[in-house]
């Protein structure tokens, strides 16, 4: 009897271990921490917006979010290493999974070279389909911009020195053309990125069910890459072209 039980658990960790390495997993793996990078986004974005409202607003977003959140139960300014955590796993999570299935692909496809007798006929992909990785390597780079400039303040530009408030910092970076067109091309590479990753996580975990369901998915999808496009756009322009933001 022991050793039949001792039988069953090896085999059970052995199927766990499997799984932890199957593709299967990779794919949902990649899924949950893509929407929760795409959440992350629209976060991010909202509280951009608060640029509009004025220095006040735009400053006591920025402190509440270095120390207030979730205060009293975190002690003052813990959430937002939490937080920073949970970002930095879920995006490295996320590459190594890309990495990992574009690799399996790579195999599949000489496999099917190797074949020579076999035509094989491959789905035309999407723009933001053929730029996926592109998109996620420029995710990551905005986001080590990103904390250069408005973190670490190692990247300055400008009036924008080393101690100056988010709203300055963020007035003073966007006030250079050139700053206002890397941007430009940072969000549009993370928007196409964001129209394919948010149809193919849903896929994946499920919700594809049909063609209405895929209708409405592909709709949603391109719905949530233009609002953030649009919505990180909106301040730095308005900054750039002196429209309701000084």
């Amino acid at each position: 009897m022991p050793g039949s039980v001792a039988l069953v658990a090896t085999t059970t960790l052995s199927m766990h271990a499997r799984a932890l390495h199957s593709l299967v997993v990779k794919k949902v793996v990649m899924a949950i921490t893509g929407l929760l990078l795409i959440g992350f986004l629209l976060m991010h974005m909202f509280g951009n917006l608060k640029v509009f409202i004025g220095p006040e607003a735009y400053n006591h977003y920025a402190e509440w979010l270095k120390q207030d959140i979730l205060y009293p139960i975190l002690p003052h300014g813990w959430f937002i290493w939490i937080f920073r955590a949970v970002i930095a796993v879920s995006l490295v999570l996320h590459i190594y999974c890309a990495t990992k299935l574009w690799q399996a692909s790579l195999r599949g496809r000489g496999a099917h070279d190797n074949k020579k007798y076999t035509k094989v006929r491959r789905p035309q992909q999407t723009i933001a389909a053929k730029v996926m990785r592109w998109g996620g390597l420029t995710l990551l780079l905005l986001l080590i911009f990103h904390i250069l400039m408005f973190t670490t303040q190692t990247i300055t530009f400008g009036n924008f020195k080393a101690g100056a408030t988010p709203y300055d910092m963020f007035t003073a970076s966007f006030e250079h053309w050139y700053v206002w067109a890397i941007y430009v091309l940072f969000m549009a590479a993370v928007s196409l990125h964001v129209r394919h990753g948010f149809y193919s996580a849903f896929t994946t975990l499920g919700a594809n069910v049909g063609p209405q369901a895929r209708v409405f998915l592909n709709g949603l999808a391109y719905f949530a890459a233009a609002l953030i496009f649009v919505g990180f756009m909106l301040p730095p322009t308005a900054v750039l072209f002196g429209l309701g933001v000084s």
